[in-house]
């Protein structure tokens, strides 16, 4: 059997087994690297210079206000009550039970300028882990 004319027609198909190596060699790609960057703890650091924070608690939801003292003490400060010794290990409990009944309740941390740095962080973590949605920390305000 000939041909008509010789010549071989045009294929009209794409080859797509190459995409498809290079979609999954991505997509592993992806699935290593995102819990590596899921690891950090979100922070709002306040600025040099800026401008007061308004509190969005009122009389009916205030803060919680955690205190770090330089000596390694804690306090906790639920409400309008006043500054409570708390242990470590029991700050996130205290945290939660606020946190469950009134979700929209901010978090603030109040640390002494001489505390350690991985303190705080180790604080704030825990928090985070908790599955408290975002913490604050407490400032003076710079003197001119």
């Amino acid at each position: 059997m000939s041909r008509k004319h010789g010549r071989r027609r045009p294929m009209a198909e794409i080859n797509v087994v190459p995409y498809i190596d290079v979609t999954l060699v991505l997509l592993i790609i992806f699935m290593i690297t995102t819990p590596i960057l899921q690891t950090g703890v979100d922070v709002d650091l306040p600025q040099a210079e800026s401008k007061t924070v308004e509190s969005t608690g009122n009389e009916d939801n205030p803060p919680i206000v955690i205190s770090i003292k330089e000596q390694g003490l804690y306090y906790i400060k639920i409400g309008t009550g006043d500054d409570e010794p708390i242990a470590v290990e029991a700050i996130n409990a205290s945290v939660v039970a606020v946190i469950t009944d009134k979700p929209k309740t901010q978090i603030l941390i109040n640390a002494d300028r001489g505390v350690d740095y991985g303190t705080v962080v180790t604080i704030m973590a825990e928090l985070k882990n908790a599955g408290v949605p975002t913490v604050g920390l407490m400032t003076k305000p710079k003197d001119k």
